[in-house]
């Protein structure tokens, strides 16, 4: 069962869920996400798609909830095969003098010192054949973006090390930039721009995904 296993955090909106649902005719979807209305939307989009999915609405900043899981995870499967990285926290926009102290402390929490244990407990359930998928956001450099951008480019320099830790051994670790798509997330930052001529998850989710190696 392992080699059908995916495992999304971030799975109940926008790419997280584009991605689940395009990886539900061959694998079974272990969504995490906090928002539970919006896990069970998914959920009944993959059952009227032929395909399964166990839910798990759960905080990826809590260490011990994501201990559990990966526990029971690694109990009922042995493993996964997948593991797409997609939950991450975006601050009010803001220019760099005037970053709210709250705000900047919850962002470093869930986009860089939840990889402290998400990574640690991962990597068991992947193996050495598994593959773990991050995903890159370059606007985080553009102007008022600074906690999101900081806390993202953190989030991917922790990722490119562990991919060239285990280049080698495995797992196979990979980062991916999306193209820009009509996001709730890309909405907090450009609220205005024209939504159409934007990519959309699903579109973009199939395209990624033709990229594994």
């Amino acid at each position: 069962m392992t080699d059908q296993i995916a495992l999304i955090t971030g799975a109940s909106r926008g790419l997280g869920a584009s991605l689940a649902r395009a990886l539900a005719p061959t694998h079974h979807i272990v969504a995490v996400a906090r928002t539970v209305g919006a896990l069970e939307e998914l959920d009944d989009s993959i059952q009227a798609a032929g395909g399964s999915a166990t839910l798990a609405p759960m905080d990826v900043t809590n260490a011990d909830a994501m201990a559990q899981l990966c526990r029971s995870i690694h109990d009922r499967w042995g493993g996964v095969a997948l593991w797409l990285h997609t939950a991450v926290h975006v601050p009010p926009l803001s220019p760099a003098p005037h970053i709210d102290a709250k705000d900047w402390a919850k962002t470093v929490t869930a986009n860089v010192s939840a990889m402290g244990h998400l990574i640690p407990f991962v990597a068991p359930l992947l193996g050495t054949d598994g593959r773990a998928v991050f995903f890159d956001d370059p606007a985080g450099a553009e102007k008022f973006h600074g906690a999101y951008g900081a806390t993202k480019a953190a989030q991917i320099a922790l990722a490119r090390t562990w991919a060239a830790e285990s280049a080698v051994s495995g797992p196979k670790v990979q980062i991916l930039t999306p193209a820009p798509m009509p996001t709730a997330l890309r909405a907090r930052f450009h609220p205005g721009e024209d939504r159409e001529a934007l990519t959309h998850p699903d579109a973009e989710a199939a395209r990624l995904l033709t990229l594994l190696e």
